[in-house]
């Protein structure tokens, strides 16, 4: 099984190294949020750029141990990295969205959580690109396979990136490569969570478990209720798979 995986995880670093020089750029960066996608993809993009590659960590009122997690996970693949703290940007267009909604009235309190979380994604979006840009750097993203077929990532937040290595990986496949790439068993052991909020877990926001998915994904039998769970979350997100649609005018 190691033999199998060591020889896909080479098959993915060449890639890697075709992608940056078809793009004429120097190398690849990946934002690290402490969890097992981040730290994989560390690993990788540090053994195809042993020189030109860099992780950041990106918090916004990020849990302390998610932040000790990923300077762990960089210091195990050995990767340079620093962090940028974007807490007093989130709060500030926070604040100025909030004030401008309630003076026109409109400001949806309901939908107050999901705004926040998805700014926390679209700002460490925006950094990382700053970053690359001025590396001359692709952005590298850490989606696996069943977080891009229920669509749970942000558009234009963690779903902003340039390149996703490990998107053909479902999650079990993740924890399999983790272990072969040496990432540190603290990480591993985590219970998978996008730090949008205290206390947020991937299963507990999606209704249903990567094992499930996984096992969908895979063709295998699973709860009906799982099911309608993963084929509403697929559907539901299609936009964030597809270009932007456009009306076709008559000429």
């Amino acid at each position: 099984m190691d033999q199998q995986i060591h020889k896909k995880i080479d098959e993915v670093i060449l890639w890697l190294r075709e992608q940056v020089n078809n793009a004429g750029a120097k190398g690849l960066a990946v934002g690290i949020s402490g969890g097992i996608d981040s730290a994989v993809v560390a690993c990788l993009i540090k053994k195809a750029f042993p020189n030109n590659s860099l992780g950041i960590i990106l918090p916004i009122k990020s849990d302390k141990k998610d932040i000790e997690d990923g300077i762990l996970s960089v210091k195990a693949c050995n990767i340079d990295y620093f962090e940028v703290d974007l807490e007093e940007e989130h709060n500030g267009i926070m604040a100025k969205v909030t004030e401008q909604l309630n003076d026109k009235g409109k400001f949806n309190n309901s939908t107050k959580r999901a705004t926040d979380a998805n700014l926390r994604a679209r700002l460490r979006m925006s950094t990382l690109y700053a970053i690359a840009n001025n590396l001359n750097y692709l952005v590298v993203g850490t989606d696996n396979a069943a977080e891009l077929y229920t669509g749970y990532f942000t558009k234009y937040g963690d779903g902003g990136v340039d390149l996703l290595p490990i998107a053909s990986l479902k999650k079990y496949e993740v924890y399999e490569w983790a272990k072969v790439l040496g990432v540190p068993k603290e990480v591993i052991e985590k219970q998978p969570s996008a730090g949008l909020w205290e206390g947020q877990t991937d299963e507990q926001e999606m209704g249903t478990t990567y094992e499930y998915i996984d096992s969908f994904l895979d063709g295998k039998s699973i709860p009906e209720k799982d099911l309608a769970i993963i084929e509403r979350l697929h559907k539901n997100s299609d936009h964030k798979r597809t270009t932007p649609p456009s009306p076709k005018l008559d000429k």
